[in-house]
């Protein structure tokens, strides 16, 4: 087998998404605690689930006990992560992915001493982890920026964000050294475009005079600034830590060998690999500023900026990868959506309910072209599909969809590493039933593990383990090797 003795099989999830307790130990509002769930919305239409306004942001403040904000309830993980990490041990689990929420630390983001009861909080999930011998690897910013921020500077947009964000970022590496040697920046740092205020806390109203486009390009650069001087602090700070940039991997094939067809995708492909390359180089691509001259975006530099993002590069570089799609300069070619996105329906794949495309040999192909690109250690820190679970009257979940979905992917991880992939590790999204991120729903299932819950919060909230939990354990406890058992 290729996986390497200290591989690290794991899972993923999100503060916004598990914990839940909204409003308790001192917690301020984040963007998440404002997401609505859409009973009545197509599940594939994405624009509508994670659109928000002035008004609907007013709206979700005046309505504390609504059940139709579920990031404020996730999972009560805040309550029950000890059950919950006893559950990923019994897996067998070596690394957990979490996010540390910022407004749980600094509950408006600007303050200048953080709140006590939130340090605690992470201190002894922390140590929980440790005491199960599963190593966290804790993502700074996972779509939870305090609202405060949002409403009052329009989110990323604004530079005082960016210190704000240093001062945060400073307080968790000072006071959860000696638990998390691993470390991300920003989830996703690309979605910034798909969902501008989920991502950077930018609502579209205030950007009417400078622009949508102008206004997410200004946040990003924030945003790389920001990861270029965290990046140095955690070295600082954390003797012997690694800290990585995260990508949405959207791996896009030509729809047809046509040349035009092949261009477009070239383009889009090279766009996605965009943010990595500021966070890996260190500069802007050449391709990237001629975009902007030619779309009249002004990229906000200051004296310094240049230096500040060459001596920040990042350790490593971990994505998510969940479907890949095709792309064609045909208009009236069928479109179908994944991870927030759209693009050409591949007639050479399955789609899931939300229409998402199932492609393994598409994660072997990222794999390669992402280390090839880099040459930096990987780590795929997302993925997983989302179904709709049955609970039966036993209270056993039999989901064979998920385990063949896994079985496959992990075969094709298998051969990149044969390739000479450096592949750190491996985290599920999500080792346990949670709110989705665009569609806000529960329903849309990911886990091993499965939480008694609807999407409108009703239900026990206890744990059960489906028949994938029982499968993945037997991957982590062989190192992979069951798999070759599998073919037999």
């Amino acid at each position: 087998m290729a996986f390497p003795e200290d591989f690290l099989w794991g899972g993923a999830i999100a503060a916004n998404q598990s914990e839940g307790a909204w409003n308790v130990g001192g917690k301020g509002l984040s963007v998440a605690d404002v997401a609505t769930y859409k009973p009545d919305a197509d599940v594939k239409d994405y624009k509508t689930h994670v659109g928000i306004s002035l008004e609907a942001i007013e709206k979700a403040e005046q309505e504390p006990d609504s059940p139709y904000y579920p990031k404020r309830r996730g999972i009560d993980f805040y309550h029950r992560y000890k059950e919950d990490i006893a559950l990923f041990a019994e897996m067998g689990f070596k690394v957990l992915r979490v996010s540390i929420a910022w407004s749980r630390i600094f509950p408006n983001g600007d303050e200048t001493e953080p709140n006590e009861e939130g340090i605690r909080f992470y201190q002894n999930l922390f140590e929980e982890l440790g005491k199960n011998n599963i190593e966290p690897l804790v993502t700074l910013s996972h779509y939870e920026m305090p609202l405060s921020l949002a409403t009052r500077f329009n989110g990323w947009t604004d530079r005082r964000v960016m210190d704000c964000f240093v001062r945060f970022s400073t307080v968790c590496f000072e006071r959860f050294k000696n638990y998390v040697k691993l470390w991300l920046t920003f989830n996703e740092v690309d979605s910034i475009i798909r969902h501008p205020f989920t991502t950077a806390g930018i609502i579209p109203e205030l950007c009417e005079e400078k622009g949508l486009l102008q206004c997410c390009y200004q946040a990003l650069h924030h945003q790389f600034m920001a990861s270029a001087i965290a990046v140095k602090r955690c070295h600082e700070i954390i003797p012997g830590s690694r800290i990585g940039c995260m990508l949405t991997k959207l791996t896009t094939y030509p729809r047809t060998c046509m040349p035009e067809d092949v261009l477009v995708t070239l383009k889009k492909n090279l766009d996605n690999y965009f943010y990595a390359d500021v966070m890996v180089w260190g500069e802007y691509p050449a391709m990237m500023l001629k975009y902007f001259e030619k779309n009249g975006i002004e990229i906000p530099m200051q004296s310094g900026d240049e230096e500040v993002l060459k001596h920040g590069c990042v350790d490593f570089v971990s994505f998510s990868y969940y479907m890949t799609m095709t792309e064609s300069v045909d208009e009236n070619a069928e479109r179908t959506p994944g991870n927030t996105v759209l693009g050409v329906k591949n007639p050479y794949l399955e789609s899931s309910e939300w229409g998402w495309q199932i492609d393994p040999v598409g994660l072997r192909i990222s794999l390669t072209e992402l280390y090839d690109r880099y040459r930096k250690p990987l780590f795929i820190v997302e993925n997983g599909i989302g179904n709709r679970d049955v609970l039966e009257a036993d209270k056993k979940i039999h989901d064979p969809y998920r385990i063949e979905y896994f079985r496959k992917h992990f075969m094709e991880m298998e051969k990149a590493i044969d390739d000479g992939v450096e592949l750190m590790g491996y985290a599920s999204w999500a080792p346990i039933d949670i709110i989705s991120a665009s569609t806000n729903q529960i329903s849309k299932r990911y886990g091993f593990i499965y939480v008694d819950a609807d999407d409108m919060g009703n239900g026990s909230y206890d744990r059960y383990r489906k028949d994938s939990f029982y499968w993945y354990k037997k991957v982590i406890e062989t190192n992979g090797r069951s798999l070759e058992d599998e073919k037999m």
